[in-house]
């Protein structure tokens, strides 16, 4: 362990295996210092928790532990407080700490203390973030695309949420394993092949008696595809033989006739190349590509241990796991595994992928992203799993359920003439609307091209991540589309700002180390960056622990707002004053790679020009 005397305040830095140095946070630091007032005025130091200041007109941070503490020693607040204030009156790491009334400690950071800070984070690979003593094995399924269907908006949600939380989780260290977990064993398989029957009986694949090769080349397109499922599906609603007859070319597949499995083999091969076009668009990356097919072999042996292990039982033919526990205030129905007729169900396949992950990956965490409206039903399985011990209590089963992306009527987003409107189109369109927005710039073609789509990329996934996931939202593509506002555009340009600012230098000869070391703050504009900067661990931390996305974006908006404030403000590269012009660059140049590495994290890329 390295220590650094900052006048009365030490921060403690420690090497991590022998490569990195691990921050503490700036709340860390002053909790801290803190506990040790608390201590020494005679208290416990439990009572020296700090948080962000409610009143940022008064102070930078605040605790409130003589509130707490005033009942167990029997004093007045106000007293402890004063206590506590006095035995730090001396400490170099605040400008100014007070008791106020009624028992609050409110706490303004000195300005070589939060420079000092910069300097640590702008030095740190993490910028402060504490990577993973122990990293965790985690399993995140996030895609829940099906073949044989174009991907739609509704689509996008569990798309951005998943790979931001798979993004943020393998940033602090953890081993993340993203799965698109496809699914492909169900009826729209039967529905494709009973249309194909129809359509062309004269294909091998009808024919049972064929013991050739089957084509390489499928009879089909994904644009074939596109138009047969829907058809086949409507018309087995209206006609009751055709839904048999689809119910039965499943059963079959399923049994593992050959010619219905060479064309389930198509259909996967066809949809997946389409997939993998559309998501690697959405800057979205799945490290498994999964499919409902592949935890079928482990069916058997987990209904027969379910049976052995007297937890499932017979109802109404059908055989269960009851799931309903004393302390339930309301009904949760038994987790069906098979139904009467012996089929299984997407409980049983669900349960099925959860034995497999654990043989496969034996992850500490499955985090599941999918549509809120599911949760009775991850209810459902996740205790059916922990009940027949499929899963163990070490293992973290989390459900993060989001809302819907409604249009400004309220309702679920829809094309002009009520249809579901394709991922695909949905991103053409709102690229279309940037290149618009951007007819006056004066760039090359290729330049302005991709400059379009990374925003037009960033207007559609920031508007959706700055929403907390289990809220409902409205999509509204001319404000995403903003320069202005908590809109990803605006990320993006003050992102290029700091890239600019850069090119500048070198246009204008100005030679700036890159350790350059920030100075304490000569302004307010200057200490609202650095306190917006400072949060950036946190952030993450909290990011990751709670799935939620949005309180990245959350940082990503105030510090860029804040570091707009500033560079209007101040004529950085004006300054004579050559110290502190060159601070200035060292910030903005740690502003720019924090926002680059935050927005990576939402899976998101800035252009060099906007």
């Amino acid at each position: 362990m390295l220590s650094m005397a900052h006048g009365r305040q030490t921060i403690h830095i420690e090497l991590c295996a022998g490569k990195r140095m691990i921050m503490k946070n700036i709340m860390s630091l002053l909790q801290e210092e803190l506990s040790a007032a608390f201590e020494k005025a005679g208290y416990e130091k439990k009572y020296a928790k700090v948080t962000l200041s409610n009143r940022p007109d008064l102070c930078q941070y605040q605790c409130n532990g003589a509130l707490a503490a005033a009942k167990q020693y029997h004093k007045a607040p106000i007293q402890i407080a004063n206590e506590v204030v006095d035995s730090l009156s001396q400490s170099d790491t605040f400008q100014e700490i007070v008791a106020q009334m009624p028992g609050f400690i409110n706490m303004t950071v000195s300005d070589a203390f939060l420079a000092d800070f910069m300097n640590k984070m702008n030095e740190d690979e993490l910028f402060g973030c504490d990577k993973a003593e122990q990293p965790e094995t985690i399993v995140i399924d996030y895609g829940g695309a099906n073949v044989a269907k174009p991907l739609h908006v509704g689509h996008l949600r569990s798309a951005v949420i998943g790979e931001s939380i798979k993004r943020t989780a393998r940033y602090l260290g953890h081993k993340v394993i993203g799965d698109v977990h496809l699914g492909d064993w169900g009826l729209q398989i039967g529905l494709i092949i009973t249309e194909l029957k129809h359509r062309q009986p004269e294909l091998v694949y009808f024919d049972e008696s064929y013991e050739g090769e089957y084509p390489a080349e499928p009879p089909f397109t994904m644009a074939d595809l596109e138009e047969i499922y829907p058809y086949a599906s409507g018309y087995s609603k209206e006609h009751e033989d055709y839904k048999e007859e689809a119910q039965t070319a499943t059963a079959e597949l399923q049994a593992g006739r050959k010619g219905y499995l060479a064309l389930w083999q198509h259909i996967i091969n066809v949809s997946v190349a389409d997939l993998r076009k559309i998501y690697t668009r959405l800057n979205v990356d799945f490290d498994l590509w999964k499919k409902e097919s592949d935890a079928q072999p482990y069916i058997p042996q987990m209904v027969q241990d379910m049976k052995d292990g007297g937890y499932a039982h017979i109802d109404q033919g059908a055989l269960v796991v009851d799931v309903q526990e004393e302390t339930d205030t309301k009904e949760i129905p038994p987790c069906m595994i098979l139904k009467s007729n012996g089929a299984t169900l997407y409980n049983t396949t669900d349960l099925a992928t959860i034995v497999e992950r654990r043989k496969l990956f034996d992850p500490s965490r499955i985090i599941y992203v999918v549509d809120k409206r599911q949760s009775l039903y991850f209810e459902q399985v996740f205790r059916c799993a922990r009940k027949t011990k499929i899963i163990g209590e070490d293992v973290d089963l989390i459900f993060v359920g989001f809302g819907t992306m409604n249009g400004k009527d309220g309702k679920p987003f829809k094309t002009r003439d009520g249809g579901v409107l394709r991922l695909e189109q949905l991103l053409g369109d709102v690229e279309e609307q940037v290149r618009n927005k951007m007819a006056d710039r004066d760039m090359p073609e290729d330049v302005l091209k991709d400059a379009a789509a990374k925003i037009g990329l960033a207007a559609i996934k920031y508007g959706d991540l700055s929403n907390q996931a289990s809220k409902d939202y409205v999509f509204d593509v001319e404000r995403f589309t903003s320069f202005e506002g908590n809109t990803g555009p605006y990320i993006l340009y003050t992102i290029v700002r700091t890239k600019s600012l850069m090119a500048k230098l070198q246009a204008n000869d100005i030679r700036v180390a890159e350790d350059a070391k920030i100075l304490p703050a000569q302004n307010k504009t200057v200490t609202d960056v650095m306190l917006a900067l400072s949060k950036w661990s946190d952030t993450v931390s909290a990011a990751y622990q709670e799935q939620a996305p949005h309180k990245i974006c959350q940082f990503v908006y105030e510090l860029c707002d804040e570091y707009n404030k500033f560079y209007h403000e101040n004529k950085i590269l004006a300054n004579e004053n050559v110290a502190e012009r060159d601070s200035w660059i060292a910030l903005s140049r740690l502003v720019g790679k924090v926002l680059e590495q935050a927005i990576d994290l939402l899976g998101l890329e800035a252009p060099d020009r906007m």
